[in-house]
């Protein structure tokens, strides 16, 4: 059922970035191409509709469906969950089409986030060896949920700067999330093993997948602001639901470091656009510029300057996602000392494979 799912946001969603394309190359509804954009020619930015759509059409459908209806019996999060959504994309899309202050995106993006924390999910637990944290209060569990959505939902928006980038990133890591997720409830002794997180990551890879032929290189099309902020706000949220599961006993079933699995898998997904938010608020404010103000530093930036072309330098992306998401899914399945090892090596494979063209360069350069 959760590839049923998958598959009607897929559809819904390609169909509706094609309405999306055509509505705005038909109106002329282009962005102003920046100096740090790496393209050329204007392209609509409203992409985000489209997998919006996917979304919307793939959860109101399964609130319905048999098996994963049992999510929706009464659970208030997964309309929480698609109202904050509805309200990020309006967010985006405002600032696709008129560049809204850094600001007021910021508050927008609180707003959202806060939607899902009030009547969606939230963040009720740290897992920490050998206790886990737990918060006892409401106010701060909606507080602590709103800032992870928020972080997220900044680092999938700054990873957004190559045709196809933020789309196969989510693929991927929503990929490995979801089959964690299946694979977890699918072997736990309980009869109801229906679960939000698996729904929404399902949902989520499905649309992106219906996105992605519009925006392979060259893009048709970009997902915008009210894309990428739509991404991490899901992804945000199947992770609180995921960490939210600890005290149930499903991660017991696990190999390896069960306690950390939940909070494990979405950092380890969201490794490179946390590490490409980071550098960047470091980066701005070391030289006195606000952290939300655009520059040309992000790291598919780097790639590019050191000698990779632009789909090359997403295809190398894609595979330091998968390295890493899969890489923390694996602890799910096997031994955490024979997964570290492995991650290492694969790490540092990545590491040099990454290098090379830097290397090989001063290696020429040094040569008389």
């Amino acid at each position: 059922m959760y590839l049923s799912m998958m598959l009607i946001a897929a559809v819904v969603a390609y169909a509706a970035t094609w309405g999306a394309r055509l509505i705005g190359n038909r109106l002329e509804l282009f962005a102003p191409i920046r100096s740090r954009d790496m393209h050329s020619s204007p392209v609509s930015r409203l992409g985000g509709l489209g997998i919006f759509a996917g979304v919307l059409v793939a959860l109101v459908l399964a609130s319905q469906s048999f098996f994963v209806k049992d999510i929706f019996r009464g659970n208030h999060a997964p309309w929480g969950v698609l109202a904050g959504a509805a309200v990020i994309v309006l967010v985006g899309v405002a600032d696709d089409l008129i560049d809204l202050r850094w600001w007021i995106k910021l508050i927008g993006q609180g707003v959202a986030a806060l939607v899902v924390a009030v009547w969606g999910v939230r963040m009720t637990i740290i897992p920490f060896i050998p206790e886990p944290i737990t918060f006892d209060s409401d106010p701060v569990n909606v507080i602590v949920t709103a800032l992870l959505i928020v972080t997220t939902m900044n680092a999938f928006n700054f990873i957004d700067g190559l045709d196809g980038l933020a789309a196969g990133v989510a693929i991927i890591g929503g990929a490995a999330f979801f089959l964690t997720a299946y694979w977890v409830h699918r072997n736990a002794p309980i009869l109801d093993r229906s679960d939000l997180a698996t729904l929404l990551t399902a949902v989520l890879v499905g649309s992106c997948l219906g996105f992605l032929p519009h925006n392979w290189f060259p893009s048709k099309i970009f997902m915008g602001d009210s894309g990428a902020m739509l991404i991490g706000l899901l992804m945000a949220s199947a992770g609180v639901v995921s960490t939210g599961q600890i005290t149930s006993g499903l991660y017991d079933r696990v190999n390896g470091i069960p306690t950390i699995i939940p909070i494990l898998l979405p950092f380890a997904v969201l490794f490179l656009p946390l590490l490409d938010l980071g550098l960047a608020v470091v980066r701005r404010t070391a030289v006195g510029r606000s952290p939300w103000s655009a520059d040309r530093g992000h790291l598919h930036h780097k790639l590019m300057d050191i000698g990779y072309s632009h789909r090359t330098a997403v295809m190398l992306l894609y595979m330091w996602t998968a390295v890493l998401s899969f890489g923390g899914l694996a602890f799910a399945v096997y031994q955490w000392q024979i997964v570290l090892a492995v991650d290492l090596f694969a790490t540092l494979v990545m590491g040099l494979v990454t290098a090379w063209p830097y290397l090989n360069r001063r290696n020429a350069d040094a040569q008389p």
